[in-house]
C-alpha cells in the first residue's frame, strides 16, 4: 500500500516507467518474443500474494489489428496492461529508500546532504544499489515479458539487466521531481491532448522542436513568434511524437496539435494509449 503522503510521486513514477514499457509493447508483436500466460496478480500487501499478470496484446499484434476491425478485445487488453504496470511499479516505488519516495523540488533544493546522496541526473552505477531490494518477481516478470534487455557477460541477465532498464525511469523521476517548475508558456491543458488521459501527469512538448529554432526561423519555416508553441501531453504520447518523426520534420511538417492529431499512426495510437487506465488506490 503506498502511503497517501508519497501518491503523488508514486503517480509521477508509475507515469515515467508507463512510457518505456508502453513504447516496447506497441512495438509489432515478434515470433522470438515470448508472450506467456499467467494469472492475474492477487491485490494483497506489498509482494505478498502476488503473482505477474497476462502480458497485454500491443499495436501491430494479431490482437492489435483485430481490436481496429470491430473485435470486442480493447477493453480486457488496456486492462491488463494497466495492472501489469501497476504491479510493477508499485514494487519497485516500495524498494525506493523513503527520502526517493517523498522528494520534493523544495526539499531537495534546501538539503545539500540530500544533493549529495542523490545527485541529479542519476548515473547508472550510482542507481544500481537503490534497486537492490526489489523483489526477485520483478525481474524475472520484466525478463519473461522480453522487457529487459539482454547481458550476455551475466548468468543472472534479469536481475543485471534490471539497473540499466530502470535507470532513464529514476533519471526521468528524480529531475521531474527536482527541477522548478517551468515558466507558464501557454495556458495549460487539463489532458493530454492526443490520448485524452487527464488522470497523469503531463509534460510540455515544443512544436517546434527547440534544436531547430534557429533554422526554422532562418529559413523561414515560421515566424519567430510561433517557435514557444507547446502542445501538454502525457510521456507516453510525447515520446511517440519523437518518435514518428525528427525534428525538423516535426517543425517543418507536425507543428501544430490539429496536424499530428489527423495522422492515422497517431490516431491508432491515441486510440490505444487512451484506453490505459490506472485503477483507483
Amino acid at each position: 500500500m503506498i502511503p497517501l503522503s508519497e501518491r503523488d510521486n508514486y503517480a509521477l513514477f508509475l507515469d515515467c516507467l508507463s512510457r518505456p514499457i508502453i513504447a516496447r509493447l506497441s512495438q509489432p508483436a515478434s515470433s522470438a518474443r515470448p508472450t506467456p500466460r499467467a494469472k492475474r496478480k492477487a491485490r494483497g500487501g506489498s509482494g505478498a500474494g502476488k503473482t505477474p499478470v497476462t502480458r497485454p496484446q500491443q499495436p501491430g499484434s494479431e490482437v492489435w489489428q483485430a481490436e481496429e476491425n470491430g473485435q470486442e478485445e480493447e477493453s480486457g487488453n488496456a486492462e491488463d496492461l494497466a495492472e501489469f504496470i501497476d504491479y510493477v511499479a508499485t514494487e519497485l516505488f516500495l524498494s525506493l529508500p523513503a527520502p526517493l519516495r517523498s522528494l520534493t523540488y523544495h526539499v531537495y533544493a534546501s538539503t545539500p546532504a540530500l544533493q549529495e546522496q542523490y545527485p541529479t541526473p542519476p548515473t547508472l552505477y550510482s542507481t544500481t544499489r537503490l534497486w537492490r531490494t526489489v523483489p526477485a518477481t520483478v525481474s524475472d516478470t520484466l525478463s519473461t515479458y522480453a522487457l529487459l534487455p539482454n547481458d550476455p557477460s551475466s548468468s543472472s541477465s534479469s536481475s543485471s539487466s534490471l539497473p540499466t532498464f530502470l535507470h532513464p525511469v529514476l533519471v526521468d523521476y528524480m529531475t521531474t521531481l527536482t527541477t522548478p517548475p517551468p515558466h507558464p508558456i501557454s495556458t495549460r491543458a487539463s489532458a493530454c491532448e492526443i490520448c485524452g488521459r487527464d488522470w497523469i501527469p503531463l509534460t510540455y512538448h515544443h512544436l517546434i522542436p527547440k534544436a531547430v529554432h534557429a533554422k526554422a526561423v532562418k529559413r523561414g519555416w515560421h515566424p519567430e513568434w510561433r517557435l514557444e508553441s507547446v502542445a501538454w501531453l502525457c510521456r507516453a504520447c510525447h515520446s511517440f511524437v519523437h518518435g514518428i518523426a525528427s525534428n525538423e520534420e516535426l517543425a517543418r511538417t507536425w507543428w501544430s496539435v490539429e496536424l499530428l492529431v489527423g495522422r492515422e499512426d497517431v490516431k491508432r495510437w491515441a486510440a490505444w494509449a487512451g484506453r490505459v487506465r490506472w485503477k483507483a488506490r
